[in-house]
C-alpha cells in the first residue's frame, strides 16, 4: 500500500487539518502510539503530521502536601493533523482502540481554526501563517474595518494580534481576532 502513496505539492503539513478520533475509554496514549507506528511503517509522514492526547495540569492536594499531575482534557479522544484521504482514513480509522472519526455519520469534519486554538495543539505558526511583526495590514470587519495598520505583536494563547492603526491622526495599538486581518502587498 505504501508503494501507491504519492507526494504531490498538497502534502504538505500547512494543508493538513487536525481531526477528533473517538477511542477506547482509557486508550487514548496507546492509540497514540500505536498509530505512530502505524504511520511510520505505512510511510504515510506525508498525510499524518501529528497525533496529540491534550492534556492540563492540576494541583492535588493530598494529605497536606500539593502535587501537580496532568490528566485528559477530552478523554477518549484522541487529535489527529492530517490531511484527509482513503490511505489515511484507513490508517487512522483501523487502528485498534479507535472507534471512529468525529462527525455526522462517522464522517470525519475537521476542527475550524478557533476550535484548534482552543485546545492549544496548534503550533504558533499554524496559528498565524505567514505573518510577521512589522507586516502591512488590513482590518477586514469589526469597529476597525478598512483601516491599514502594522503588526505589533502576537498573544499566542488567545490567538489575537496587536496592530498599531492611525486614528484621528494619532497611532493607536489596537488587539483584534486574527481572522480579522489581510496581509497588504
Amino acid at each position: 500500500m505504501s508503494e501507491d502513496v504519492k507526494v504531490n505539492d498538497n502534502n504538505t503539513e500547512e494543508n493538513a487539518k487536525w481531526y477528533v478520533v473517538h477511542t477506547y475509554s482509557g486508550h487514548e496514549n496507546k492509540v497514540k502510539a500505536t498509530m505512530e507506528a502505524l504511520v511510520i511503517n505505512s510511510n504515510m509522514q506525508n498525510y499524518i503530521f501529528d497525533i496529540q492526547v491534550p492534556m492540563e495540569e492540576y494541583v492535588e492536594n493530598k494529605e497536606g502536601s500539593k502535587k501537580v499531575k496532568e490528566r485528559k482534557i477530552f478523554p477518549s479522544y484522541v487529535l489527529v493533523k492530517m490531511i484527509m484521504n482513503d490511505e489515511s482514513w484507513y490508517i487512522v480509522r483501523n487502528t485498534r482502540g479507535v472507534t471512529g472519526f468525529v462527525g455526522p455519520g462517522s464522517k470525519p469534519v475537521p476542527l475550524t481554526d478557533e476550535e484548534v486554538r482552543n485546545l492549544g495543539v496548534a503550533s504558533d505558526k499554524e496559528l498565524f501563517g505567514d505573518y510577521e511583526i512589522g507586516d502591512s495590514v488590513k482590518v477586514i470587519n469589526g469597529p476597525f474595518n478598512d483601516f491599514l495598520g502594522v503588526i505589533d505583536s502576537f498573544n499566542y494563547e488567545k490567538g489575537k494580534v496587536k496592530v498599531m492603526i492611525s486614528m484621528f491622526g494619532r497611532d493607536t495599538l489596537v488587539e483584534l481576532d486574527f481572522n480579522q486581518i489581510i496581509k497588504q502587498s
